[in-house]
């Protein structure tokens, strides 16, 4: 098992795992995908996969929250792993990388959005020490249903 940050080579393999998110339904609210798009933002974030004998089973991304210099050090969390390799620790792996990451280049804080009934990430992400801080009702359409989702945040333990 490895991690380490995407290259080029990693993006059909990335964008199928994404989809199979997408066809879940409770991983995003994107229902259709422009995948040139979705790679452009992905070059454009700290990426890391996680290979079990040199095959990708999962990623892991982190985005801006804004551009404004003040929230610098916040960051949103993404995370998925092949349906077929889910409940091996693959998720736990890549999650704690990224705190790490995250600790070792001055990011006080990760948030993610997570539907409600997505357990297996919510559990994932309280056992790593983020909290619920809020819920977010109806925040946007996911096709013809309006869906909530769930603010959790992780604070560093190195700020002051």
């Amino acid at each position: 098992m490895m991690i380490r940050k995407i290259d080029t080579g990693d993006r059909q393999r990335l964008f199928d795992i994404y989809l199979q998110g997408v066809e879940e339904g409770n991983a995003t609210f994107e229902t259709e995908i422009d995948e040139l798009k979705w790679w452009h933002q992905m070059k454009k974030a700290d990426v890391f996969v996680i290979e079990e004998q040199t095959v990708v089973v999962g990623w892991v991304k982190m985005t801006f929250v804004s551009e404004r210099p003040v929230y610098k050090g916040v960051r949103e969390l993404s995370l998925y792993v092949d349906r077929a390799e889910r409940g091996k620790g693959y998720g736990s792996l890549l999650l704690q990388h990224m705190i790490q990451f995250a600790e070792n280049n001055g990011i006080w804080t990760l948030q993610s959005h997570i539907f409600p009934e997505n357990i297996a990430s919510l559990t994932m992400q309280q056992q790593a020490g983020f909290t619920i801080v809020g819920k977010r009702e109806k925040i946007a359409k996911h096709g013809a249903r309006w869906r909530d989702t769930l603010l959790l945040e992780r604070r560093s333990q190195k700020i002051d």
